[in-house]
């Protein structure tokens, strides 16, 4: 085989190895937060579509903060609607971004980190259609310092 061919090959190898590691993923996508000043009375709203109502799922919470927050924990309302329903399946979610010492839990580079909670295991959706997450911070501060992006992620099981 001729230097092409392995070009052309390792090239395969590694774009079907980046497909494989998405394949579970259904939906994602973030909110950001403007001026990383997240106020009480600020919901942050998703719609996802569902049309497999036997596929169960994991839903996350996903949180970006940079080193500006104060705190090493996140408390959060949650809400889902199901399609052309008012009444929502609510819970109350924390979310751990430092330890005890202090150290930024999480990754990314710089001053931001990333963090995602499991917030519903082993999930089915009964109706197709148009979800919705409704999600607001939960903590004492009317306003919170340092929340850059609040969002979810669908994960097939």
């Amino acid at each position: 085989m001729n230097k092409l061919g392995y070009q052309f090959l390792t090239g395969l190898v590694i774009l079907i190895t980046v497909i494989s590691c998405n394949i579970d993923e259904v939906n994602s996508k973030y909110q950001p937060i403007r001026n990383s000043k997240w106020h009480r009375d600020s919901t942050a709203i998703f719609q996802f579509p569902v049309t497999d109502t036997l596929q169960y799922h994991d839903l996350y919470i996903n949180v970006r903060n940079d080193i500006s927050y104060k705190y090493s924990n996140l408390w959060l309302f949650v809400k889902i609607f199901q399609p052309g329903d008012s009444t929502a399946v609510a819970d109350t979610l924390e979310v751990t971004l430092a330890d005890e010492s202090g150290k930024w839990l999480g990754h990314g580079f710089g001053g931001v980190k990333t963090n995602e909670a499991l917030f519903r295991h082993n999930v089915y959706f009964p109706l197709s259609g148009s979800y919705t997450i409704q999600i607001e911070q939960g903590m004492r501060d009317r306003v919170l310092d340092g929340i850059t992006d609040i969002g979810y992620r669908l994960e097939k099981k």
